[in-house]
């Protein structure tokens, strides 16, 4: 099953914690098919973890009619994905815009949820990684948000507190 963009949904089935994160079962992603059953990933996904923009993943589809079924990571692109939650009562009111706002300019790429109050980064191994980590800390410390670490590395970890 492919779109007229010549992308495909890739399947990737989550497990929900005791507390209902991630509020979802399965996440689809969009995928550029590459053949073989591989893929590259073509979005920021929003609740799949050690996956990020432009990796290249295995999957399988289960039939003819069906999309392909997350197997395994083939290639880390080297990008990092980063999730946050801004705090409605926080100095952003809980502006999804305000973190794209102060994120994007440091080299990071993303979009807002809408059914979710999160907003989805893609940070490439080019941006300023250490100005995003410092700026995350703060925003986390100063109660602007929380984010959470969904793909990341040794490098991204040394950065931290």
């Amino acid at each position: 099953m492919t779109t007229e963009s010549g992308l495909v949904h890739v399947v990737f089935e989550l497990e929900v914690d005791a507390d209902g994160w991630p509020p979802v079962g399965a996440e689809r992603v969009w995928a550029e098919p590459l053949g073989a059953d591989t893929y590259r990933v073509d979005n920021t996904p929003w609740f799949v973890r050690d996956i990020a923009a432009d990796d290249i993943v295995r999957a399988v589809a289960p039939d003819d009619q069906s999309w392909p079924v997350y197997v395994e990571r083939v290639r880390w692109s080297g990008n990092y994905t980063v999730r946050i939650i801004p705090f409605s009562a926080g100095p952003l009111r809980g502006s999804l815009q305000a973190v794209l706002d102060l994120l994007t300019p440091l080299g990071a790429d993303g979009e807002g949820a809408g059914t979710y109050p999160i907003v989805a980064l893609t940070i490439p191994p080019e941006a300023d990684i250490g100005s995003i980590r410092a700026l995350l800390d703060q925003g986390e410390r100063e109660g602007w948000w929380e984010f959470e670490e969904g793909c990341i590395d040794a490098t991204w970890i040394a950065l931290g507190p």
